[in-house]
């Protein structure tokens, strides 16, 4: 049996990647702002998801008013989350480092920009909404699974934006 010298020698370029800090600049009392906030903006994607659904279901007008205000404040919410993120990943040696923070932020921005979309349809044309509201909600949900992966990734694989305290 020939064993490898990758299991008895580390790695320098991840060694040197996890000497760099990967805490949170941007916490309330050692929570990291940024994972906080994203919950909001994700809540609202699905729960345009589903009040379009509702709306193609009853053709009830309700549900035109209720998805304007859940995809404006997702959108208003993405952009606040996504603010804290890109003040996180160009403050942090640790994460900025990392090639996932990079597909994060990507996912995270091409998701805001489609929630704007979503939004902006639902101001300007009302009756827009199926199909077009209803495929731009599909479109966020789906980018918002990319980003909350690669977010999840960065939290449980890479520790990002944690702070650990030392237990006594």
């Amino acid at each position: 049996m020939v064993e490898t010298s990758q299991s008895t020698t580390p790695n320098p370029v991840i060694e040197q990647l996890e000497e760099k800090d990967k805490t949170s600049a941007i916490a309330v009392a050692g929570h990291p702002l940024h994972a906080m906030s994203v919950h909001f903006p994700i809540a609202l994607v699905f729960g345009t998801l589903a009040v379009d659904v509702f709306y193609w279901w009853t053709a009830d007008p309700f549900w035109l008013r209720v998805g304007l205000w859940t995809a404006g404040t997702a959108f208003v919410a993405g952009v606040a989350a996504g603010i804290v993120g890109t003040v996180e990943l160009l403050l942090v040696p640790g994460i900025r480092a990392r090639v996932a923070s990079w597909a994060h932020a990507i996912a995270a921005v091409t998701l805001i920009s489609v929630a704007g979309a979503n939004w902006g349809l639902r101001l300007l044309e009302p009756d827009a909404v199926l199909p077009h509201g209803l495929l731009l909600s599909c479109l966020a949900a789906v980018l918002t699974g990319v980003a909350g992966w690669h977010g999840g990734k960065l939290i449980f694989d890479h520790g990002i934006g944690l702070m650990v305290s030392p237990k006594d």
